[in-house]
């Protein structure tokens, strides 16, 4: 018997060994499932048959693709527009997902991926959500962002024919010119000038342009003036640190407010505390002058310091918070000398580079008035202007010093008596302007107290020979001025000569003393 026939007849044999009914010859035993007509032509028999194929090749895109089915439990589907979309939907859905299978397969375990989501029908975005809750940064395209103007290309036109537009159209050029003021400084404001359209000549924008970077430096340098200089107020961060460090130590009790602005310094007031050394008082109440650090303000400072011979070799124009500092320096030193020669002025109390500490001249925080704010009777007019007559006396003879800017803005009265401020400018009498000053000084003195009703009052030149004792006789200020000027040159010519500043101008003895 050949083997045909044995595999032929083992079906029909009975019950066996196992290895009988295994036989690797034996034809194969298909379960065939009976299903009707109806079962084979239904297509939802269809649908399920092709997801479970999906979902064993790509079980990861079809989950996602699958989303939340929508029926009609929860939306309402009377309406034929409400069906229609929901239709689309889905269609939409199997159709993305198809893209993705798709794009899966193409691309595989590749490095270099491609994607069609340019071709998708839904964006990825939660479906729950209506469209005016959409998040449009998580969108390619933002509707409320204005196209930027397209780039010429490198030919330089586009175009054919009669429609050819070069990269010099007055069009292309100013919408170009626009999208380029987005590159200005945050601080200057450029507005939506794209979404306007709005088109730019050369000429405004490079005027824009230049405008854009003198404000970014002019910017620059105000917060570095702020930084580094004392403008406003004299008080940058590094005059802040002085006043801290003198508040810490315990030589200020404490600093109140500020109590007068000049062209030249600002004053505070402060509560004084205790020294460091047993030998030094600080009074109660001091006064702290904190001098600008800017040339603006008073830019005339260098002539009352170059030729002072105790500054003169230290001065540098080139260097501002050191001409600062020897200006209040100055007038540490002339404040002492007219306190030694017993002329009412505030008393030094520390100098700090460029903030002076004096004593201050008033009570309980307010300060004494200027003379020129000041009423005073007849009687007190007159003593005041015996008391001035003394003290320039004083000061030119014992002090050796001109007051140099001498007038009823910088003398208090406080007290009963006139107290003198604002040294910083005085000078020797034998700087090369000197007598110059000191003729402007009693020129100041003698209208005010004209003015004031003062009978008695010299006028400038008979003051001037009352204080310097000189006897210039001259019969007008003009000759009067001239002969000033001949003893500066004579002063001059013999420091030239001898290297020494004396006083060559010879005088009548010592000036007379005017009391009331």
């Amino acid at each position: 018997m050949d083997s045909v026939g044995v595999a032929a007849a083992a079906p029909d044999a009975g019950p066996g060994p196992a290895w009988q009914s295994k036989c690797p010859w034996g034809a194969p035993s298909t379960t065939s499932i009976s299903c009707s007509l109806a079962d084979v032509m239904s297509e939802q028999l269809a649908k399920e048959l092709q997801l479970e194929e999906e979902n064993a090749a790509f079980p990861e895109v079809v989950a996602a693709a699958e989303g939340p089915f929508i029926t009609g439990e929860n939306i309402d589907t009377s309406s034929d527009l409400m069906l229609a979309q929901m239709l689309q939907m889905e269609f939409d859905r199997e159709y993305d997902a198809q893209l993705r299978r798709e794009e899966k397969k193409i691309n595989g375990d590749s490095k270099v991926s491609i994607s069609f989501e340019n071709y998708r029908k839904v964006h990825l975005y939660d479906s729950d959500s209506s469209e005016d809750e959409v998040d449009w940064q998580d969108t390619r395209h933002d509707p409320y962002r204005a196209d930027k103007p397209t780039t010429t290309p490198r030919r330089g036109f586009i175009g054919k024919g009669k429609d050819i537009t070069t990269k010099h159209d007055e069009v292309v050029c100013g919408r170009k010119n626009t999208a380029r003021m987005e590159n200005f400084a945050p601080e200057f404001q450029v507005g939506d000038g794209i979404g306007m359209d709005l088109k730019l000549s050369n000429q405004v924008f490079n005027a824009l342009k230049q405008h854009a970077y003198s404000e970014e430096r002019r910017s620059a340098r105000l917060h570095e003036k702020k930084e580094h200089s004392t403008a406003e107020k004299a008080v940058d961060p590094k005059t802040r640190l002085l006043l801290y460090k003198m508040v810490n130590s315990g030589m200020l009790e404490t600093i109140t407010g500020c109590i007068s602005t000049g062209k030249e310094s600002v004053v505070f007031h402060a509560y004084g505390g205790k020294s460091a050394t047993e030998d030094k008082v600080i009074p109660p109440e001091c006064a702290i002058k904190v001098f600008k650090t800017t040339l603006n303000e008073f830019k005339n400072r260098d002539k009352y310091i170059k030729d002072d011979y105790r500054f003169k070799d230290r001065f540098s124009k080139l260097n501002p918070r050191k001409i600062i500092r020897m200006w209040a320096e100055k007038e540490m030193h002339n404040l002492t000398r007219m306190q030694n020669a017993g002329i009412p002025c505030p008393q030094v109390v520390i100098l700090k580079k460029h903030v002076l500490v004096m004593s201050f001249i008033g009570q309980d925080q307010v300060p004494a008035p200027k003379l020129k704010d000041v009423t005073l009777s007849n009687e007190d007019m007159k003593k005041a202007y015996y008391q001035i007559l003394n003290m320039m006396q004083q000061l030119y003879r014992e002090c050796n010093l001109v007051h140099a800017d001498l007038s009823e803005y910088n003398m208090l009265w406080h007290d009963g008596k006139v107290w003198l401020i604002d040294v910083s400018q005085s000078v020797e009498p034998t700087h090369p302007h000197g007598l110059e000053f000191l003729f402007r000084d009693c020129r100041n003195v003698s209208q005010f107290f004209q003015k004031g009703g003062v009978a008695e009052a010299l006028n400038e030149r008979e003051l001037f020979n009352a204080v310097s004792g000189l006897n210039i006789t001259a019969d007008n200020e003009v000759d009067f001025q001239a002969e000033i000027e001949a003893l500066e040159k004579m002063n001059e010519d013999h420091v030239q000569n001898h290297g020494k500043k004396l006083a060559t101008f010879s005088s009548d003895g010592d000036p007379p003393i005017y009391d009331e």
